[in-house]
């Protein structure tokens, strides 16, 4: 072997990489017009080429904006909006049933029982009820402060089964508040 080249491994050989390549080349074309066939034939997505009869775009699912009375409210948020089957909830503080821009005294269970009287004449206000929430995030200022929201919170879902909840702790709430609640809920 002294004095001569190695010849190439064999899938070093020029014409193994050739017939690579185009065993590549035709596995891509071959993924690549299943792909379109299954993608051309799925329902374009909601207000994504979606076209009605005659060439019109269909009109955007409408939203209500849901304003109860005895809920402070700042100029710029609504305490609830429905759109479709959904009703989203801002979230809610432990404001008194007056409106006042205030947080309730009493710590936090005060603040926790406030804040799901607000959050229950927000659902009343869109026809619904405490059996009607799907989801719930808590934001607590101090997360060593659960124990004594839970046990307020729980009282509200008694004699029926209670949402999806998540809780964690952030600082900054509004107003100063220590608890803060924001919910999503089923429509009717």
């Amino acid at each position: 072997m002294r004095g001569r080249t190695r010849p190439f491994r064999l899938w070093l050989r020029p014409r193994h990489v050739a017939s690579m390549w185009l065993r590549h080349a035709c596995m891509s074309a071959t993924l690549f017009t299943l792909a379109t066939s299954v993608a051309c034939e799925s329902p374009p997505a909601p207000g994504e080429g979606a076209h009605q009869e005659g060439g019109t775009m269909p009109e955007p699912t409408p939203i209500e904006h849901i304003v109860p009375e005895g809920v402070a409210r700042l100029p710029f948020f609504t305490p609830a909006v429905r759109v479709g089957d959904l009703v989203f909830l801002s979230g809610a503080i432990g404001t008194p049933p007056s409106g006042e821009l205030r947080v309730v005294e009493g710590g936090v269970g005060a603040e926790t029982r406030a804040t799901m009287d607000n959050i229950g004449r927000i659902l009343e206000a869109a026809g619904l009820g405490f059996e009607d929430l799907v989801k719930c995030t808590v934001f607590l200022a101090d997360i060593a402060d659960y124990p004594e929201m839970n046990e307020a919170y729980v009282t509200y879902f008694e004699d029926i089964e209670p949402p999806a909840r998540s809780a964690m702790a952030g600082s900054g709430l509004a107003l100063g508040a220590k608890v803060e609640i924001e919910c999503i809920a089923r429509g009717r």
